[in-house]
């Protein structure tokens, strides 16, 4: 019985740290996740404001033969 109170405490320390280390894990993946759809929800604005703006605006040739 004594030996089993004497690795009671190293028992709790270590699953303590598998839940610290757990939790940190899988906060950073969270974190990744939340940062890649950021980037892309960013380049999505980015990619639609470009497209909208080059439709808009006729070039300078297709002016001049629409005159001559």
């Amino acid at each position: 019985m004594p030996y089993v109170l004497a690795i009671v405490p190293t028992i709790g320390v270590g699953a303590l740290f598998y839940f610290v280390i757990k939790s940190i894990l899988e906060g950073d993946r969270r974190e990744r996740l939340a940062q890649a759809r950021w980037e892309a929800e960013q380049d999505r604005r980015e990619a639609s404001a470009t497209d909208t703006s080059n439709v808009a605006l006729p070039s300078a040739d297709a002016t001049r033969t629409k005159e001559r």
